[in-house]
């Protein structure tokens, strides 16, 4: 007999996450998007007539004559994603929480609550037990930044296999980054916007939670120095990163490429539906990765690493790429759901 599919709502449907959010979940073979909520303004329209639609592909047909709903309790969905504004995303998340609904995020709001998980699935799965010490009936969950994403993932094998005491990067973060509209075409146009309000913090910060160690009802947070500079600059999709580090112990090139390609994971072991085969795919020629070419690859959810070489400053610095609408935000916040619900964390909905 065929399992039926679960029920989610997207919140925040009309943004540019929540966009992709509907457009990734279409055709999900686990979940089944049954109700879609924004801001008053949209509520009660049509989703085709409420949503100003800027991804590349139309959208889904099965939502397109939905009437969009308030963000409001009473939903017939449990699972529910969210990308909703960090302005209201905060009491809106915690409201439904508070409901015993699940919700998976992709804003700031709760990254830091002592007791609610900042989860990339291949790095720090463990740390989803941290819902059970939570007060709520249901629970909150978190994607962590977009660009913390692509850093902490090409981090993660260098971190199990060599350890890393320090890490300076500099980001050239992609405009889609910043919502839509987002910037004016006459300040992102010839030009280099090298400030994206809170996002160095960011980078600076979730690591040290995503890297860190679960103990009894909380995380310890692991002992590394990060140091980020981030600039906004005139590309689509697809945040690139240079990135330098030092290593606890001594590597040669060859072992940081191995441990790169080698590296899998709880999402890949599982047969996820949204895990990509390769998490990381590392690229030989010396002027890649670059975001044009490959943002999209593992269906937009692998990150692409090249130009690994050794650092005067540091031990080694490299080039990392990741889609931060894809990887960095909606695919990434889907993939939690997918672990979650393999590992059994939705079997009493």
């Amino acid at each position: 007999m065929k399992e039926s599919k679960i029920p989610v709502a997207v919140l925040g449907a009309t943004g540019s996450v929540g966009q992709r959010f509907v457009e990734l979940l279409a055709n999900h073979p686990w979940f089944e998007v049954v109700e879609l909520c924004a801001s008053d303004r949209s509520a009660g329209k049509k989703y085709k007539d409420a949503v100003n639609w800027i991804m590349a592909t139309p959208i889904p047909p099965q939502f397109e004559n939905m009437i969009v709903k308030k963000c409001e309790t009473g939903l017939m969905a449990r699972v529910l994603f969210s990308g909703l504004d960090s302005s209201v995303a905060g009491d809106i998340e915690k409201m439904y929480a508070e409901d015993g609904c699940i919700v998976i995020s992709n804003a700031r709001n709760h990254r830091f609550d002592k007791d609610v998980p900042l989860i990339i699935p291949e790095i720090n799965y463990e740390h989803l037990e941290l819902i059970k010490s939570q007060k709520y009936k249901g629970a909150i969950v978190t994607n962590p930044n977009c660009s913390t994403i692509g850093m902490a993932l090409a981090l993660k094998p260098l971190m199990d296999n060599f350890g890393i005491e320090t890490v300076n990067v500099t980001t050239l973060q992609a405009i889609s980054g910043a919502g839509y509209p987002g910037l004016s075409g006459l300040d992102i146009m010839d030009n280099v916007v090298p400030y994206i309000g809170g996002e160095e913090e960011k980078m600076e910060t979730e690591p040290l939670k995503i890297f860190g160690k679960l103990k009894d009802d909380s995380i310890e947070y692991a002992d590394i120095k990060i140091s980020a500079q981030c600039n906004r600059v005139a590309v689509l999709d697809g945040h690139t990163e240079n990135i330098q580090i030092k290593l606890k112990t001594k590597a040669e090139p060859k072992d940081i490429i191995e441990a790169w390609n080698n590296f899998r994971s709880a999402p890949q072991e599982l047969n996820l539906p949204s895990a990509p085969e390769k998490p990381i795919v590392y690229l030989e020629q010396a002027n890649y990765p670059q975001p044009r070419i490959h943002r999209n690859l593992g269906g937009g959810m692998s990150i692409s690493v090249g130009r690994l070489r050794e650092c005067s400053l540091f031990d080694y610095k490299f080039v990392a790429l990741s889609h931060n609408t894809i990887r960095g935000a909606a695919g990434g916040t889907i993939l939690i759901a997918e672990l979650m619900k393999a590992k059994g964390y939705f079997d009493e909905l």
